[in-house]
């Protein structure tokens, strides 16, 4: 089991102290110690990009005394440390994830636009953190649609049959396995399949859906089978429906605990890591905290 710590973002915002109470339950079921950290913004025009350090164990900063006080009150907690550090958030956050097994923070945080969906600090550190990030968004999301799922806990992983990502898979079947939960696992494929015709308009597709369906699953129960060998307790649902990738995790984030989704592999000629589109539809609109879990270090 992993040593490194779980790390929660906090700046006294309800979003954050939602996403910690997240990371206290994280650290208590990996044995990891609770790493709270708060980042006291410098104003815009004096924004370093590298970590600066507080006060040791974070003194006399009152963000972190509010979550020392509430931590007090529960039983059974994690052993915490507390960090202020001043700097640039968006800069320092990913950052943090260099020495974690993972970095939990709210959807959003003091400041930015009411409107927005996902601040600028849960957009860099999904985007740039070299660990797992989880977000865990404000309740209340409404989703539309929902796909078939037992009832009970669940875990919900997207699977793209024609570009797996290990680290991707690895991780979902930890937290199904720590969480004693369903895994359900999403292959999606398109559908309808379009096709020009010479003089430029759609014709029908020459392939037959259940055929895609049917290579879609035996493809994604070919990739689960070494997970599956590995974690023999970990019940798996796998669905392969057609549509947007996207759309489908967000109606299976519905009651999920987790939804977890896989960082934008860098291309080689791109000059900085990026998010998919799928990843950050995810991020966006979501029911459930998710997960964005980079490449291996090799893929990078």
């Amino acid at each position: 089991m992993s040593t490194a710590p779980v790390i929660a973002a906090v700046d006294g915002s309800d979003d954050s102290l939602r996403a910690l109470d997240w990371a206290v339950d994280a650290a208590r079921r990996r044995g990891a110690t609770l790493r709270v950290v708060h980042v006291r913004q410098y104003a815009a025009w004096g924004q370093p990009d590298v970590l600066v350090a507080g006060e040791p164990d974070g003194a006399g900063d009152p963000v972190l005394d509010e979550v020392r006080d509430r931590l007090r009150t529960g039983a059974g907690e994690p052993a915490a440390e507390y960090v202020a550090l001043e700097g640039a958030p968006t800069a320092l956050l990913p950052q943090l994830g260099a020495d974690a097994q993972l970095l939990v923070l709210g959807s959003r945080g003091r400041g930015g636009f009411a409107s927005l969906l996902l601040g600028s600090n849960g957009l860099a550190a999904a985007r740039d953190a070299g660990c797992p990030v989880v977000v865990v968004p404000r309740p209340g999301r409404v989703v539309h649609e929902e796909l078939p799922a037992e009832p009970g806990p669940r875990v919900v992983v997207g699977l793209d049959v024609d570009s797996p990502d290990d680290a991707t898979l690895a991780f979902a079947f930890a937290e199904a396995a720590g969480r004693d939960a369903l895994l359900q696992v999403i292959a999606a494929y398109p559908w309808p399949v379009q096709s020009w015709a010479a003089a430029g308009g759609m014709v029908p597709p020459a392939v037959d859906q259940d055929e895609v369906e049917h290579e879609t699953r035996t493809l994604a129960e070919g990739f689960l089978a070494p997970y599956l060998k590995n974690h023999p307790d970990v019940r798996t649902q796998i669905l392969a429906p057609p549509g947007d990738a996207a759309g489908l995790l967000v109606s299976a984030s519905k009651d999920a605990g987790l939804v977890v989704v896989g960082r934008h592999r860098r291309r080689p000629l791109a000059p900085a890591r990026m998010m998919g589109s799928v990843t950050q539809a995810v991020l966006l609109h979501a029911a459930a905290p998710v997960a964005v879990v980079p490449p291996a270090p090799a893929e990078e």
